[in-house]
């Protein structure tokens, strides 16, 4: 890790990311992962809500627009700055997801939207996400599926008239960070196989309630057509015993 920025990346990438993501978001969660994660949360009645990692505050603001008392953290003081700005009203703090500054048991809702493989210590995010949510609360997680994350640092393999043929799965069961960059953006995320995310959640005490690899559903037919071609991500539902 000594090769790669203390934060990740972030702060020097928070410009770049809040323009990327404008008001809507990117693909990835305009057209595969928002719809199916709000449909998890309109099937239970939320009050408060933790958002970790939540950036410059769009998933936030969805929550609070369906009446969740929500509070978004994140370490990135920009995105911070920025989410403030979009929702004046809203509550958005500071922290990091490896050490929640929250008492025990404070929401029945939290929330970790594409944001486990961007934190190094991701069992004590897990743990610390496990501690603020009451019991029968649930934690929402969507992240890279980890056949995808496996195969970040060599990307698709294209036919020789350019189109994508196939995505490589390599070093699936090495945990290792990836830097990826894209217009402007350069982070650091992490690669880990599916099941130490698995493990982590289950040590927390946690219970599975839902698990799905969510296809694209709107947007170009032929963005669609790639992300459809392989489980790009993953939703998963734990739930705190009562």
């Amino acid at each position: 890790m000594s090769d790669f920025p203390d934060d990740g990346g972030w702060a020097r990438s928070a410009e770049a990311w809040i323009a990327d993501m404008g008001e809507h978001g990117d693909f990835g969660r305009a057209c595969v992962l928002d719809r199916p994660m709000l449909a998890r949360i309109d099937a239970h009645s939320y009050r408060r809500a933790l958002d970790v990692g939540c950036g410059e505050g769009r998933f936030s603001r969805m929550l609070r627009a369906r009446g969740i008392d929500t509070i978004g953290v994140d370490p990135t003081a920009r995105l911070i700055e920025e989410a403030r700005r979009r929702d004046p009203e809203g509550d958005y703090r500071e922290g990091n997801g490896e050490k929640l500054a929250f008492d025990d048991n404070s929401f029945d809702l939290v929330v970790c939207c594409m944001v486990l493989i961007d934190i190094p210590d991701y069992r004590a995010a897990i743990d610390e996400a496990a501690r603020v949510l009451a019991p029968g609360g649930a934690l929402l997680i969507a992240n890279i599926n980890s056949f995808i994350s496996a195969g970040a640092d060599r990307g698709w393999v294209a036919k020789p008239d350019g189109s994508f043929d196939y995505y490589p799965i390599s070093g699936y069961f090495g945990e290792r960070p990836i830097l990826g960059e894209w217009r402007g953006i350069s982070i650091v995320n992490h690669h880990r196989p599916l099941d130490a995310y698995m493990s982590a959640l289950i040590g927390a005490g946690l219970q599975l309630a839902h698990f799905e690899e969510p296809r694209a559903h709107s947007g170009p037919a032929a963005r669609q057509a790639r992300y459809n071609q392989a489980p790009w991500f993953l939703i998963m539902e734990w739930r705190k015993p009562a």
